[in-house]
Formats: structure tokens, sequence, C-alpha cells
């Protein structure tokens, strides 16, 4: 039985999450929020993260009711991310692993994800759908590697819904992708978009710099609603075919949503209905797990710590770039 404590803090969340064999002991997190029509910069959100992770940590050791002697590893993300935010989470963990005397472990962001997906649903070999504001990838498990099999060729889907809300200075609490959603569901006409598959891979920046260039010509004919919705359909349709395609050809029975833009009811609706079509099954969890947090970290940490994983202190750094198949998945033999 292996207690882990996760550090997250590669973009605008601050999460620190404990667990106990795959239970669920503290999930705490904070989140830093820009005014309307402003993303987030690496200098600002470090700051952000900095002022609030002793509150986070305090709360999240009270909540599991737990002594930092009763942690077995101090798991952090390591990457990919935006690098001033990861290093102040990497500096706390490193910390705290040497005031308690513990074991540090440095997680792919992704894993993360995606271990926390298959804790949450108990999907057994899913094709994955791994879709938030800094990734967009399909990903499927063989020999002890998450192969990635198509992704963005350019920037990540919950990127561009998020520069989208800022176009029409949508507010970013709770958060940018949230608020298309709901605007998106009272949408009625449908504007055709450029839909950019490619293979297996798909691109993005397209569809927002035709719909950001032609944004006044736009609105004299479509209500903001009706842009919201037609933006979703048509990104969304596009991971829906090359889910399918990656399905088909992994010869899968089981999708697996994660990520932050996963907790949209439109997507997994989408989803659903290729799914029903072909026989399978869908598998998603809700905001408190999709969106990022220190759960998913202390889980997957735990997973690799207790198949036998250990990282040397001097290797406790960060990077913002850190590919999902880079890591050796030792704790699955399937």
């Amino acid at each position: 039985m292996v207690v882990a404590i996760g550090f997250e803090g590669s973009a605008n969340k601050l999460g620190i999450g404990i667990v106990r064999d795959g239970e669920i002991l503290a999930n705490c997190r904070r989140t830093y929020i820009t005014p309307p029509g402003e993303g987030f910069l690496p200098r600002e959100t470090a700051e952000h993260h900095r002022e609030n992770i002793h509150e986070v940590l305090k709360e999240a050791l009270e909540q599991s009711g737990l002594k930092p002697n009763e942690i077995d590893v101090v798991c952090y993300t390591k990457g990919p991310g935006m690098g001033a935010p990861l290093s102040v989470c990497a500096i706390v963990a490193r910390t705290c692993a040497l005031l308690w005397n513990k074991p540090i472990l440095g997680v792919n962001h992704c894993i993360g994800h995606i271990e926390m997906g298959r804790l949450i649903t108990q999907a057994h070999n899913p094709t994955v759908l791994y879709v938030s504001g800094g990734n967009t990838q399909i990903i499927a498990y063989s020999r002890q590697r998450y192969r990635i099999f198509g992704e963005t060729i350019d920037i990540a889907v919950g990127n561009c819904l998020d520069r989208f809300a800022r176009v029409l200075k949508l507010s970013n609490a709770p958060s940018p992708g949230y608020n298309i959603e709901q605007l998106a569901k009272k949408g009625k006409k449908y504007l055709h978009l450029p839909y950019c598959v490619k293979g297996m891979d798909v691109s993005f920046s397209g569809i927002l710099s035709f719909m950001e260039d032609k944004i006044e010509e736009l609105l004299k004919e479509y209500s903001p609603e009706d842009l919201c919705y037609s933006l979703q359909e048509t990104v969304f349709a596009m991971l829906v075919e090359i889910t399918e395609r990656a399905m088909a050809h992994c010869e899968s029975h089981e999708v697996l949503i994660v990520g932050g833009v996963g907790c949209n009811e439109r997507l997994q609706e989408m989803m659903g209905i290729m799914c029903s079509e072909r026989g399978a099954k869908i598998f998603a969890t809700d905001e408190r797990f999709c969106i990022d947090n220190g759960v998913m970290i202390a889980h997957a940490g735990a997973s690799a710590h207790a198949s036998g994983t250990r990282m040397d202190f001097e290797d406790s750094t960060v990077t913002q770039r850190y590919r999902t198949d880079d890591v050796l998945v030792t704790w699955r033999q399937d």
C-alpha cells in the first residue's frame, strides 16, 4: 500500500492531492483567473502558485488526516507545461521530500490524466482522447508505452476554444471553455468552418485565424451563441473522426476522454454517438478529475513507485516538453 502526495502546477491550476492505494484522501485546488479577453502568462501564473501553494498544502494534509511521516513518496509534475509555474511546484515538492526524508518522483502530466481516468472509470484498455488547453492527442497503450496515434500539429483544441473566448471577451471564470460550452447550447445557426484533419492529425490554428479575422463581419450575421456552437461542432467532429480511426486500427471497444476539454458534455455526447454505432463504450470523468489536479499526479506517481520506478534527487527537474510516449509504463504488464 503506497501513500503518495502529488503537486500539479503546469498551467493556471494549482493542485495538491493525496492518495492511498487508489483511494483519494485529499484533492485541493486553486485556479488563476485573468480578466476577460486576457490569457495567463508564465510569470504571473507562477506568482499565483507561489502565493497559494503553502495554503493548499496545509489544506490537503488536513483533509487527508495524515502526517508527513505517513507519506511514502512525494510526486510532482515534471512536464509538459509552462516553465515558471512547473518550477514553483517542483521546488516545493523537493523541499518537502528533503524535510520529510521521502523519495521524490517526477510524473508526466499526460500520463497522470490517463491513469486518473482509468482509476475513476475502471476502463480496461481504452483508446484515449487527451484534450486540454495545452495538449491534443489520441493515445493507445502497447508494450509498456502510451503510443501517440494522432495529435494536433499546431495549437491544442482547448487553446483554440480559449482564444476564441477572448475574441468574444467572455469571462475566464470558471473557465473560458466552459463559458463557450454554455453559449453553444443556445446556438441555432451553423457556420461552415474549415475542417482540418490530416491523416491521424488535426489542425486548429487555421479555424481560429479564420474566425479572428472575420469576427466583425460574422457578428453581423451570426450571434456569439451561433459562433460558439459552430466552432464546437466543427472541432469536436474532427476529434471524433480521428478517435474512431484509432479505435479501428487498435480494434478497441473503449474510449476514455481525459483533460480539461473532456468535461464538455457536447464532446461526450458526440463521442457517445460514435461509440454506440460501433458497439463500443465511452468513459469520461467530471470536472473534479478532468481538470488538472494533484490527485492524478499522486496516483500516477504511486503506481510507478509501487512498480519499482525511482528517481535520483539530482534528476528532479522540470521540462516544458515531455512526450507521453517517452515514459516507460512499468506498472502495466498487459
